[in-house]
């Protein structure tokens, strides 16, 4: 198996995903799994260890939202995006977590020899974010995916990683739609 099908095998699962994530079906959870196997074993062979991290936290993250947006699913209305609101506690824990987080992990992927420490750890950080924000299903998790998807779209295509570019790419295209659709269809729980 070549790093090239793991690639396409990601870059299919992962539109997947982002199709399921956009009409907020919980079945998306299920596919991030695979996805999320997949892309460990991409970044790891690159050497991006920053990601693989990240992607073992998707993998972690997957069981949580599934039982999450199940539990949501039964306090709303049959095919409303349950949405959370944010408020400004989370966001202020998130932009602290984000600047220490990102400045440690580049610190210790330094230590690794990670080819590109700052940006694998800026990813890596916001997407972790992101993630958890999707799991609350905040509808501004959308702006960090925007964010982060056009980092991790440079992050592979200064590896020469061009099927992962393209996902990532993708990606970063969709959340926009994706927040389009979950402001028209979200409905907030009280």
């Amino acid at each position: 198996m070549g790093a090239s099908f793991m690639e396409i095998f990601t870059l299919i699962t992962g539109v997947i995903y982002i199709v399921l994530e956009i009409r907020h079906h919980n079945f998306m959870w299920v596919i991030g799994v695979m996805t999320s196997l997949a892309a460990m074993w991409v970044f790891f062979r690159q050497g991006l260890y920053a990601s693989f991290g990240l992607n073992t936290y998707y993998l972690i993250t997957a069981f949580i939202g599934l039982w999450q947006w199940k539990r949501d699913a039964q306090t709303s209305d049959e095919g409303a995006i349950v949405l959370n609101r944010l408020d400004t506690r989370t966001v202020l824990v998130s932009a602290v977590v984000s600047a220490a987080g990102i400045l440690l992990l580049a610190w210790l992927m330094e230590l690794v020899e990670n080819p590109m420490s700052y940006l694998d750890s800026a990813v890596t950080v916001l997407s972790a974010v992101a993630t958890w924000w999707l799991v609350r299903s905040y509808l501004q998790q959308w702006w960090l995916w925007i964010l982060a998807d056009t980092l991790s779209a440079l992050l592979c295509l200064s590896q020469g990683m061009w099927w992962m570019t393209a996902l990532y790419a993708a990606y970063a295209l969709s959340a926009v739609y994706g927040y389009i659709h979950w402001k028209k269809h979200g409905v907030y729980v009280e």
